[in-house]
């Protein structure tokens, strides 16, 4: 216990003052207490409102939200059932849909048929992209050109273009005087067809104002040079015996290509002989095979211009001769302007003997054209034999004795340049058929030897 005041006097100022704090305390107590009742009637009108917004089991209300969702999965119980039976009724669904796409299938093949061959048609266009070299490109670059040229557009700027004067083929024994070719060119042969006073040029061609109008190949020699291109020669496919007049008679009834005869040397076991070259211009050629080359020449050609080269090439032989000129000629003007480089070579796949420009004539260099028979004969070709005979005639031929190696590439650089022509040249791309060796009584009898040019 705190002891009890002692009483003191409080002066009269002083109890007024006291009494004036008495009764703010009084005030300030009641306003307490008001502020405290109003606090309490807050609350109680706040729990008032969550009382008649919640009942009074919300509080064992959040078991209720777990019961939820598990009575939820109870009551959709049956509901796996029924998938159960979508299995059961979709494969009859699918075996409808499967019946109705066997039935669509023949409609809907032809279009996928389409689609594979489209492809197929597009798989070489990238195969070339990929696989073309650069003298591919150049040359395919070139043929895209020379399509929309006007230089080889305009056909009627090819002045030889039809040029051909056509002389039909006769009976051998119809005509009077005209020496056939190819004939036999061996060393001191003299054929038994006697021409008289005609003889062959001897001059090199372009000293007669001649120029080569053309140039082809065939298959096997059509000449004979014993020791050279022979029947004892050989290649990938053998060679032709001496002939037997009948027997090509009957081969060339069957559609058979007439070869000639090939050269001596072939060696199946010298892999330049057998060894595949990738032909990019020629057509159907074989390394091993023997082919004949001929360039037919002319005074009559368009020497010097652009159209000079001719297919066929008689287009070329006649482009500035007419029938009515022709008539008018002799024999002997006709072989002194009218004639025939032969040279036949064994293809090898061996750039030692590559040549870059056969398409400008035959070969003179070393052995090449020193050792030359000369003699009138006529055009070749498999449509004449010994009965029938060319019309082509007489002309000038100056044919090599000797067979010659050369390089696969050599001929492919030939193609090359036949392919650059204004004129089409692809009709001689490849090798033509051989005719049969002339028989001696159609060979003209004014064989002449040449050992050296000059």
């Amino acid at each position: 216990m705190c002891p009890p005041p002692e009483d003191k006097a409080i002066p009269a100022g002083d109890a007024e003052n006291g009494e004036t704090r008495s009764n703010l305390k009084k005030i300030i107590g009641f306003l307490a207490l008001m502020n405290v009742g109003c606090l309490i009637a807050i609350i109680v009108m706040a729990t008032n409102k969550s009382s008649s917004s919640s009942p009074a089991g919300a509080v064992e209300a959040p078991p209720a939200p777990a019961e939820v969702p598990v009575a939820a999965p109870v009551e959709p119980e049956p509901m796996p059932e029924a998938p159960k039976e979508v299995p059961v009724e979709e494969p009859a669904v699918e075996d409808v849909v499967e019946d109705e796409f066997e039935e669509e299938e023949p409609a809907e093949e032809p279009a996928e048929e389409t689609v594979v061959e489209e492809e197929v048609e597009e798989e070489p266009e990238v195969e070339e992209t990929v696989e073309l070299s650069a003298e591919e490109l150049s040359l395919a670059a070139f043929l895209d050109a020379k399509g929309v040229s006007s230089f080889f557009a305009d056909a009627e700027d090819n002045t030889c273009a039809g040029k051909k004067i056509a002389l039909d083929n006769d009976l051998c024994v119809n005509m009077e005087v005209a020496p056939q070719a190819g004939a036999n060119v061996t060393k001191g042969y003299v054929g038994g067809l006697e021409v008289g006073e005609l003889a062959p040029n001897t001059k090199p061609y372009y000293q007669s104002s001649m120029c080569p109008v053309n140039v082809h190949w065939h298959l096997g020699s059509e000449h004979y040079s014993a020791g050279e291109y022979d029947e004892n020669g050989d290649g990938p496919h053998g060679n032709q015996p001496r002939p037997d007049w009948a027997q090509r008679e009957r081969d060339l009834a069957e559609g058979k290509v007439r070869d000639g005869f090939r050269c001596n040397h072939y060696d199946a076991a010298d892999e330049k002989f057998t060894k595949e070259y990738d032909w990019k211009h020629c057509e159907g050629m074989e390394v091993g095979e023997t082919y004949e080359v001929h360039w037919p020449h002319s005074a009559a050609g368009a020497c010097g211009t652009v159209n000079q080269y001719q297919t066929p090439f008689y287009d070329g032989v006649f482009c500035n001769l007419n029938m009515e000129t022709l008539v008018t000629l002799q024999a002997q003007d006709i072989a002194n302007a009218v004639g025939v480089h032969g040279q036949v070579f064994t293809i090898v796949n061996d750039e030692e003997y590559f040549y870059p420009d056969l398409i400008r004539g035959m070969l003179v260099d070393g052995e090449h054209g020193q050792d030359m028979a000369i003699y009138t004969g006529s055009t070749t070709g498999t449509s004449r034999s010994n009965e029938v005979c060319s019309a082509y005639a007489p002309i000038t031929w100056q044919v090599d004795r000797k067979c010659h190696m050369i390089s696969a590439s050599s001929f492919d650089k030939m193609c090359y340049d036949m392919k650059m022509q204004r004129d089409d040249m692809s009709g001689d791309l490849h090798a033509h058929g051989s005719r049969e060796l002339v028989h001696d009584k159609y060979v003209a009898n004014n064989q002449y030897d040449k050992a050296t040019r000059e």
